[in-house]
C-alpha cells in the first residue's frame, strides 16, 4: 500500500502545514500477487545493500511432508485467507491452500518476498 500521508487538515478543519517532504523510506510498494503459471522472477532493492526477488508467477512449491522435503507442482489455489478473489485469481500469498502433485499444502513463506514457495502438507 502506498504512503498517503498524513491529513492536511486538523481536527479543527484549519490547514496544516508540511513540515518536511516525504523521506525514501516512508513509500511503499504496490503487492507483489504471485500467480501460478511459466516461473517469472522480478528482483527489487531492499534496504540497505540487500535485493529481494519477487516471485511474479510460479508453478513449483518445495513441499514439506514429515521429515523430507520434495518439490511439488502447483495445479490451483483452494483457499486464500487473505483475500477471497485471490482465489478466482489463483494468487499465491503465506497462509493460501494450495492445490500440488502431492496434495494440499499450505503456503508458509512469502512469494513476493523471496520468490519461492514453500508449503507443508496437510494431512
Amino acid at each position: 500500500m502506498q504512503d498517503q500521508g498524513r491529513s492536511t487538515r486538523k481536527r479543527t478543519g484549519g490547514r496544516l502545514k508540511n513540515v518536511r517532504k516525504r523521506r525514501k523510506d516512508e513509500l511503499g510498494r504496490l503487492p507483489t500477487e504471485t500467480e501460478v503459471g511459466e516461473p517469472r522472477f522480478r528482483t527489487v532493492d531492499a534496504r540497505g545493500n540487500e535485493t529481494k526477488t519477487r516471485a511474479l508467477s510460479t508453478n513449483v512449491a518445495s513441499v514439506n511432508k514429515g521429515d523430507e522435503t520434495v518439490s511439488a507442482d502447483i495445479e490451483n489455489v483452494v483457499e486464500n485467507d487473505a483475500n477471497p478473489n485471490y482465489v478466482r485469481r489463483n494468487i499465491i500469498t503465506k497462509g493460501a491452500l494450495i492445490e500440488t502433485s502431492e496434495g494440499q499444502a499450505r503456503v508458509t513463506s512469502r512469494p513476493g518476498q523471496t520468490g519461492q514457495v514453500n508449503a507443508v502438507l496437510l494431512e
